[in-house]
């Protein structure tokens, strides 16, 4: 390889030691009755960015909890240097602000309720005035490639996912993991018909048998859930479209991105975020905006994401590179594509040579050149939901 996995990058060195890629100021609604505000903000204050989300009220029990941890989570991400968190009332303002504050980067917090909009918009944009000029005062500083956290999920997966783009992901994630680098899979249903392979690659029998807790319990939620079958669910509509015929065919396909050397080191709830480097497992949705934003909320810093059919997936914080081995999208979606890796089925190129132009493009991501998603003004953000509101 050209490039030395034992090398630096430059990033931004946040409060708590972490390091970012990226340098936003984000305007963070507790609620969706508070987008509108967040939005109106951003508008004003140029440099910042409102997060909308469509969930906030009358959640309660574990899908509360999630709620609040990916909230708090997207505002912890080293990638964000600042927040400001507007809601309706302050008590789940408070405990967001709460939260994020422990990550020691600047976050203030503002409430609608007996204030109004236009009163909280004009406090809420001198506070991410003060933000946007703090953020704009601070530099990139080196620091080791060990340091940068990365994630992966695929998407509108084909035949040419499993053959070349997911093995792509594999080839640079065994390398990082040999590094000692941070990394999370998941997608839980889509393992589907795979599961016992993902569980012989676990460290420890804990490990596995935690893995195995979270894999049977999606199980029942979709077998409790299901009609006759998962008909354009899993595998999708674009997933037959591809040659996919079977979630079995898909799960192993998707398995490939742990590449051949990695063991899973260990096993995370949605959101959660690691206790230290190797590769994790998160228990996640297989919809691709929930799993990115989840990936973020869990602290990740620059996100890997073949697809084969083609998919536009972007995130407001975490930079998502995509690579493509499929020849049609990448010359009918090539302005989608950081990565062409479709050389691995036209045999110009091997799979170390896929790996290493998809770690090249994960530096220069790293420091600072705009993937395919953020030109294109994709951000998409999607909150995880566990049941209905009260």
């Amino acid at each position: 390889m050209s490039m030395n996995l034992k090398g630096a990058f430059e990033g931004y060195r946040r409060e708590n030691g972490r390091m970012g890629v990226r340098n936003h100021v984000i305007i963070l609604p507790v609620d969706d009755l508070s987008n509108a505000a967040a939005e109106a903000v951003a508008n004003n204050i140029k440099g910042s960015l409102a997060i909308p989300h469509a969930y906030g009220r009358l959640q309660f029990g574990a899908d509360l909890d999630l709620h609040f941890r990916t909230l708090i989570g997207t505002g912890c991400n080293p990638n964000v240097a600042g927040v400001v968190v507007i809601g309706i009332e302050p008590g789940w303002t408070g405990r967001i602000v709460e939260g994020v504050a422990k990550s020691g980067k600047p976050v203030e917090g503002f409430a609608i309720e007996q204030n109004g909009d236009i009163n909280t918009i004009a406090n809420a944009s001198r506070a991410a005035y003060r933000m946007v000029k703090h953020a704009s005062r601070l530099k990139r500083s080196r620091a080791d490639l060990v340091e940068l956290w990365v994630s992966t999920k695929c998407g509108e997966s084909d035949t040419t996912s499993g053959l070349a783009s997911c093995p792509t992901v594999g080839n640079a994630f065994d390398k990082l993991w040999e590094n000692g680098n941070t990394l999370v899979f998941g997608e839980t249903s889509e393992i589907t018909g795979g599961e016992h392979l993902v569980a012989q690659r676990c460290r420890t029998p804990e490990v596995a048998a935690q893995f195995m807790a979270m894999f049977d319990r999606y199980q029942r939620v979709i077998e409790a859930n299901k009609t006759s079958d998962l008909s354009e669910s899993q595998p999708t509509k674009g997933n037959i479209e591809g040659g996919l015929t079977t979630i079995e065919e898909k799960a192993l396909g998707n398995i490939q991105k742990i590449g051949r050397h990695c063991l899973v080191d260990g096993v995370l709830d949605k959101a959660e975020a690691p206790t230290g480097p190797g590769l994790w497992f998160m228990d996640s949705s297989s919809a691709a905006a929930e799993m990115v934003t989840l990936c973020a909320a869990s602290g990740y810093a620059v996100h890997f994401f073949p697809t084969g059919q083609g998919n536009v997936i972007g995130n407001p914080i975490l930079p998502v590179i995509k690579l493509t081995a499929n020849p049609r999208t990448q010359r009918t979606m090539s302005e989608h594509i950081d990565v062409d890796v479709t050389g691995l089925l036209q045999k110009r190129m091997n799979m170390d040579e896929a790996g290493e132009a998809l770690l090249d493009c994960m530096l220069r991501t790293a420091e600072g050149e705009l993937t395919a998603a953020e030109l294109l003004g994709h951000r998409e953000f999607s909150l995880t939901r566990l049941y209905e509101s009260a």
